[in-house]
C-alpha cells in the first residue's frame, strides 16, 4: 500500500506477496486471484478467530494514500479507537469499485466528503461513533446501490438533504445522536424497501411527513427526542404499516389524537409516546387532562385485540384515574409497563401479580395510595421496580419476596423513595434479592434497626436510606458489600461509632452520614477520610479527620470544642 504504514499483529511478516494465483499472506488483506490486485483491507478493532476474539489497535492518522489502492472493494478499519484524522476528500474519486466502507468507532474528525457520492457501487457506509462534523453532503443521495447508512453518534449538523429520498435501495438509515436540524424530507416514503429508520436524539422540527405511511417494509421507526410538532399523522393510512414492530415518538411536541388505525398494525410490539403535548377536545385523546376511560374503549376494541404489544410507555401524558383493569388480560404478555409522571390515583391492584412476564414496572410520580399487594411476589422476572413519589404506605416486605423461586432473586433496581412506607427492610431484611444493584428507600417513615441481612446484597452499588427514622448502630454488615459506590444514610437517628469495617468499602465514591447521632472518632484511612466535612456534619459526637481532631481524656476520645461561628 503506497504511503501506508500499518502495524498489526505477528502474522504480518516479510513483504506482502499479492500476485496472480497467489493470495496475500498478510492477515486481513485479500487479493483478486486473477489480477493480483488488493481488493480488501479488513483490519477491524475486534478480530474473531476459531479460538478467541481479540482487540487490535491502529494509531495515528488515516492516510490519504489508502485511496491509491484503486481496486479496493472493502475497507474495514472500524473500532480501532486510536485511528484519527479525516476521511480523505478524494476517497470517492479513486475507489470506483468500493462496496463497503467501515470506519466506525474511531476518532475521525471533519466532514463527510462530498466525493463519497461518486462511489456508485457502495452498498454499506458505516461512519458511526466518531467526531465527524459539518453537514450531510447532498451527494449521498447519488448512492443508488446503498443499503446501509449508519452515521449515528457524531456531531453532524444541518438539514437532512432531500436527495436522501433517491436512495431507493436503502434498508437501514441511522442518524441518531447528532445535531441535525430542519424537517424530515417530505418524500421519505419513497424509500420502499426501508426497514429501519432512526432519526432520534437530534434537533429536528416540523411535522411528521404523511408519506411515512407508505413505508410498507418498515419494522423499526425511532423519531423520539426531537422537536417534532403537530398531530401524529396517518389518521387512516398509518395502519398500512403492517410490518412495524417498534415505534418511538416520545420526547417531542406532538399534539392531537392517537390514530385508531394503530389497531391495524398487527406486528406492533413496542410503542412509546410519552413526554409530548397531546391535547385537543375530549374524545379519545391525550388531553389536559387525559381521562383513562375515554381511551380504554379504543384500546380494548381496536388496538389491543390486533396487536402484540409487550412494552407500554405512557409516561408524562397527563393521565388521570385508576390503573385500568384491561391491562391484566392482554393478547401478549406485558414485559415493560411505564405509566410514570401522570395523575394516577387509587390502589396498586392485586392483579399485577398476573403479569408474570413483567420485567419493568414504573408507576413513579403519581398519587397512588395503598400498600404493595402480596401478589407482586409472583413477578419472578421483575428486574426494575420504580414506585417513587407516590403516597404508598405500610410494609415493603413483599418487594423482597419477589421471585423467591430463584436463589438470587430477580430485582436489580428498586426505588420506593418519597412515600409513606413504615417497615420492611428493617425487620424482614432483603429476602432472596441479593442481586439488587440500586436500592432507594429514602424519604419514608422507616423505623428501627437495619437488618444485618443487608450485607447479603453483594451486587449493591447504591444504597439510599436517607430521611427516615432509622436508629441504633450503623449496620456493620455493610462492610461486606464491597461493590458499594454510593451510601446515603443522612437524616436518621443512627447512634454509636462508624464501624471500622467501612474502610473496606474501597469503591465508595459518595458518602453522607450527616445529621445523625453518631459519636467517636471517624476511622482513619481511605476512603472515609477522603470525604468532605459535609459527609459527617450534624453529628455532635463525631471527631477526627476530616472534622476537628479528637482529644484524649484518660482513655476516652472526645471531640475538640469548635469555635463559635
Amino acid at each position: 500500500m503506497a504511503g501506508c504504514r500499518v502495524h498489526h499483529d505477528s502474522s504480518w511478516k516479510g513483504k506482502a506477496k499479492c500476485s496472480p494465483r497467489m493470495p496475500s499472506q498478510w492477515e486481513g488483506i485479500a487479493c483478486n486471484e486473477a489480477t493480483g490486485r488488493v481488493t480488501e483491507i479488513r483490519l477491524p478493532g475486534f478480530i474473531s478467530t476459531n479460538d478467541s476474539v481479540f482487540q487490535s489497535q491502529m494509531r495515528g492518522l488515516l492516510s490519504p494514500s489508502i485511496t491509491l489502492v484503486s481496486c479496493l472493494e472493502i475497507i474495514d478499519l472500524g473500532g480501532l479507537m486510536g485511528l484519527a484524522g479525516r476521511i480523505p476528500p478524494s476517497i470517492g474519486l479513486r475507489l470506483p469499485n468500493l462496496r463497503k466502507l467501515y470506519l466506525y468507532g474511531n476518532k475521525l474528525i471533519g466532514p463527510v466528503p462530498d466525493s463519497i457520492g461518486k462511489l456508485s457501487k457502495l452498498e454499506e457506509l458505516h461512519l458511526y461513533e466518531n467526531r465527524l462534523s459539518g453537514s450531510l453532503p447532498s451527494t449521498l443521495g447519488d448512492l443508488r446501490n446503498l443499503k446501509q447508512l449508519l452515521l449515528y453518534s457524531n456531531e453532524l449538523a444541518g438539514m437532512i438533504p432531500d436527495s436522501f429520498t433517491n436512495l431507493t435501495n436503502i434498508v437501514q438509515i441511522d442518524l441518531h445522536s447528532n445535531i441535525l436540524t430542519g424537517h424530515i424530507p417530505e418524500r421519505i416514503g419513497e424509500m420502499q424497501v426501508l426497514e429501519k429508520l432512526d432519526l432520534s436524539k437530534n434537533l429536528l422540527t416540523g411535522k411528521i411527513p404523511l408519506s411515512l405511511a407508505n413505508l410498507n417494509s418498515i419494522s423499526e421507526m425511532f423519531l423520539d427526542s426531537n422537536h417534532l410538532e403537530g398531530e401524529i399523522p396517518f389518521p387512516s393510512s398509518f395502519g398500512q404499516l403492517s410490518s412495524l414492530s417498534f415505534l418511538r415518538l416520545d420526547d417531542n411536541h406532538l399534539t392531537g389524537r392517537i390514530p385508531a388505525s394503530f389497531g391495524n398494525m398487527i406486528s406492533l410490539q413496542r410503542v412509546s409516546l410519552e413526554n409530548n403535548k397531546f391535547d385537543g377536545d375530549d374524545s379519545l385523546e391525550f388531553g389536559q387532562p387525559f381521562i383513562f376511560d375515554r381511551i380504554i374503549s379504543l384500546w380494548q376494541s381496536i388496538i389491543w385485540p390486533n396487536t402484540r404489544i409487550s412494552w407500554i410507555y405512557f409516561a408524562g401524558c397527563g393521565i388521570q384515574g385508576e390503573i385500568p383493569v384491561f391491562l391484566q388480560a392482554t393478547p401478549s404478555p406485558i414485559q415493560e409497563l411505564d405509566l410514570s409522571s401522570n395523575h394516577l390515583t387509587g390502589s396498586l391492584p392485586a392483579w399485577l401479580g398476573l403479569l408474570t412476564q413483567l420485567y419493568k414496572l414504573n408507576f413513579s410520580r403519581n398519587s397512588l395510595v395503598s400498600r404493595i399487594p402480596v401478589s407482586v411476589t409472583n413477578l419472578q422476572y421483575l428486574g426494575v421496580l420504580d414506585l417513587h413519589s407516590n403516597k404508598l404506605s405500610g410494609p415493603i416486605n413483599n418487594v423482597f419476596r419477589i421471585g423467591n423461586a430463584f436463589s438470587d432473586g430477580s430485582l436489580t433496581y428498586v426505588d420506593l423513595s418519597d412515600n409513606y412506607f413504615s417497615t420492611g427492610v428493617v425487620q424482614a431484611g432483603v429476602g432472596s434479592q441479593t442481586g439488587i444493584q440500586y436500592l432507594n428507600l429514602s424519604h419514608n417513615f422507616l423505623e428501627g434497626r437495619v437488618a444485618t441481612t443487608i450485607g447479603r446484597l453483594k451486587s449493591l452499588q447504591t444504597l439510599d436510606l436517607s430521611c427516615n427514622r432509622l436508629g441504633f448502630n450503623l449496620p456493620e454488615a455493610l462492610a461486606n458489600v464491597s461493590s458499594l459506590e454510593k451510601l446515603r444514610l443522612q437524616k436518621n437517628h443512627f447512634t454509636g461509632r462508624i464501624p471500622s469495617g467501612f474502610l473496606k468499602l474501597t469503591k465508595l465514591k459518595e458518602l453522607d452520614l450527616s445529621d445523625n447521632l453518631l459519636a467517636g472518632e471517624i476511622p482513619a484511612g481511605k476512603p472515609l477520610t477522603d470525604f468532605p466535612q459535609s459527609s459527617y456534619s450534624g453529628n455532635k459526637g463525631l471527631c477526627g479527620k476530616p472534622l476537628t481532631p479528637c482529644k484524649v481524656r484518660g482513655l476516652i476520645l472526645v471531640e475538640e470544642p469548635q469555635k463559635p461561628c
